[in-house]
């Protein structure tokens, strides 16, 4: 999937003294070898931007991408087959932990950026502007009949509406069907369910009746197609933005998003140097990828666990 990257506005963050990586570029110059990725569409143009620059730097070193969503992504890490997950919710205890443990895969979890799934209808759309959580819920719970804009709201005007969102593969789909419709993977099933965030992109912009829902960078890759609208979550409507998201003022839709090490993979050097990297330009990396950089007290907690990882990986 083509992604092109745009740059987002940060709020001013204090100086934070750059983590210390010596002992994984050491000899960055003549670091050869692959680093693979795969998992959630969210993360992928963050992940793609981290790539771009350190393979500038490490020519020596190439590190693939792909987007089979954060479950497929998970699956994928859990039978060995790549080094990273990249993963938009946490790895779950039920069904992933255990196949991890059936092929020893032991993982180090990262969070490298924050997000905001962001809900988007056409730019035609004169009449929304925000949405509660409740009108929400009633449009995309499992069973739904609302298929009408004036099925969500009496004023609203007799248009169809059309649905369009992630897979069930994804994890956007599963946070975002636990935090509106109050357990993962409950939804209606009669909407067009993608892992390729351009075909919700390219279906709300079609429709002007469409609506739909991805993480952040797709909107803001896009917001002169498409519309986005705030949400009421009981304290008002909030739209995300960096500054919502990282006071997690954007209620109940913002959230931390992840990349996830095989343990084993870690110990190889190209793998210790790109996440070195990762850390190391975490606010240009976010930036460039249209995601909300971690605040100071989640990037320091990052670059700990990264120190720790590094000691760990040396005995």
């Amino acid at each position: 999937m083509k992604h092109r990257f745009r740059v987002a506005a940060l709020g001013a963050t204090a100086a934070v003294s750059a983590v210390c990586v010596a002992a994984a570029a050491a000899g960055v110059d003549a670091l050869r070898g692959r680093v693979s990725a795969d998992g959630s569409s969210t993360v992928a143009p963050y992940t793609t931007a981290a790539a771009e620059g350190f393979q500038r730097k490490n020519r020596g070193v190439q590190v693939t991408v792909g987007i089979s969503g954060t479950g497929g992504g998970f699956e994928r890490f859990c039978r060995g087959e790549i080094d990273l997950a990249n993963a938009s919710r946490p790895i779950r205890q039920d069904r992933e932990v255990p196949l991890c443990t059936q092929n020893s895969v032991r993982y180090l979890a990262f969070t490298v950026a924050n997000d905001g799934i962001s809900i988007v209808v056409n730019r035609n759309n004169t009449w929304v502007s925000c949405l509660t959580t409740d009108e929400l819920r009633r449009i995309w719970d499992a069973g739904s009949k609302v298929d009408n804009w004036k099925d969500v709201r009496p004023q609203f005007p007799d248009v169809p509406l059309k649905l369009f969102g992630p897979g069930t593969d994804s994890g956007t789909f599963d946070f975002f069907t636990e935090k509106i419709n109050g357990r993962s993977k409950r939804s209606r099933s009669d909407y067009l369910a993608t892992e390729n965030d351009n075909v919700v992109v390219q279906g709300v912009a079609g429709e002007r009746g469409g609506l739909g829902y991805f993480g952040y960078s797709y909107y803001e890759e896009n917001r002169n197609r498409l519309k986005l609208v705030a949400v009421n979550g009981g304290s008002g409507c909030v739209a995300p933005s960096v500054r919502t998201v990282q006071t997690v003022r954007y209620r109940p839709l913002s959230r931390p998003v992840f990349i996830y090490a095989n343990r084993s993979a870690f110990r190889r050097a190209e793998v210790r140097a790109f996440l070195g990297y990762v850390f190391n330009n975490e606010r240009a990396i976010a930036r460039r990828a249209g995601l909300i950089s971690l605040t100071d007290r989640q990037l320091k907690k990052a670059r700990n666990q990264y120190r720790t990882a590094l000691r760990s990986s040396s005995r």
